[in-house]
């Protein structure tokens, strides 16, 4: 399963936001990091709706280090919380 590097930001009390650098403009929010988790696959599943109807797929996800080396996601890596988010989400259920 693919993983995705997700970067939570903590901005303050009821504001918690969650991107992905792999996949610009897809993020997730909530009143705390749980809930920003949370919706993190959906908001995933919803830009690769997007992208499949303009005939393209989700790209590959880069790993952290990969990332870190990225001089345009370097600081946010260093200065908020790195998550890996997977998708698609495995379901417990099925297995």
């Amino acid at each position: 399963m693919p993983h995705y590097v997700a970067i939570i930001e903590d901005n303050g009390p009821d504001d918690v936001s969650l991107w992905l650098p792999d996949l610009p403009g897809c993020i997730s929010g909530g009143d705390d990091v749980d809930e920003a988790l949370e919706g993190a696959p959906e908001a995933i599943a919803f830009y690769a709706e997007e992208l499949i109807e303009d005939g393209r797929q989700l790209p590959p996800p880069r790993t952290l280090d990969e990332l870190k080396a990225d001089p345009e996601f370097a600081d946010a890596i260093r200065n908020h919380t790195a998550v890996l988010i997977e998708f698609p989400p495995r379901d417990d259920a099925q297995e």
